[in-house]
């Protein structure tokens, strides 16, 4: 599962509270509006703690910089050990299905303690239409990235990513397309 990216949360919040509504089970005491509002804090309060811990992780390997160098250590293989052995004090779960599990109860609870949203279904049943909402979303994702890297590739102009210019067509696109699959 591809790793995601605080950009990805509103349109993640947006597919998660079209498909509670649309799944029969759940209604909205104030509209669908206040629901992926309350999805998206949910969602980038989880990704921030990890940007959090990730900085912390960067930070060491910078103190260490030299012993690193000097012992042949890859930087990518020690990022990553790091990153394990301190998760905890972040409250991050680093395996991808646990922690969204962990985001959709979270979710839910968020929902109805802010009485948001009612269901007539078993809480499983709701939290599986939120991950089967997220699975949607990530597995659309890379298809639609290359889609519109592609019809920027046949624009007449030449733009180059990272630039303003690049980032604000890109945007335009991807949403567009999330559109065209009915996730925003």
């Amino acid at each position: 599962m591809m790793k995601i990216r605080m950009p990805h949360a509103p349109y993640i919040a947006n597919k998660i509270a079209i498909d509670l509504l649309n799944s029969g089970y759940a209604t909205f005491s104030n509209g669908i509006e206040p629901i992926k509002e309350s999805v998206q804090v949910v969602f980038e309060e989880d990704l921030k703690k990890e940007e959090a811990l990730e900085q912390r992780v960067e930070e060491l390997l910078e103190d260490n910089e030299d012993e690193m160098e000097f012992n042949r250590i890859d930087r990518r293989s020690m990022f990553w050990m790091i990153k394990k052995k301190i998760a905890k004090e972040y409250d991050v779960i680093l395996s991808y299905e646990d922690r969204y599990n962990n985001i959709a109860h979270e979710m839910l609870d968020k929902l109805w303690q802010e009485d948001l949203m009612d269901y007539t279904v078993a809480e499983n049943t709701m939290k599986n239409v939120i991950l089967n909402a997220l699975e949607a979303y990530v597995n659309g994702f890379e298809d639609i990235e290359e889609i519109v890297i592609e019809k920027i590739r046949h624009m007449k102009r030449d733009m180059y990513p990272g630039t303003d210019e690049y980032n604000t067509v890109f945007e335009r696109l991807y949403r567009e397309e999330l559109q065209k699959k009915g996730m925003f």
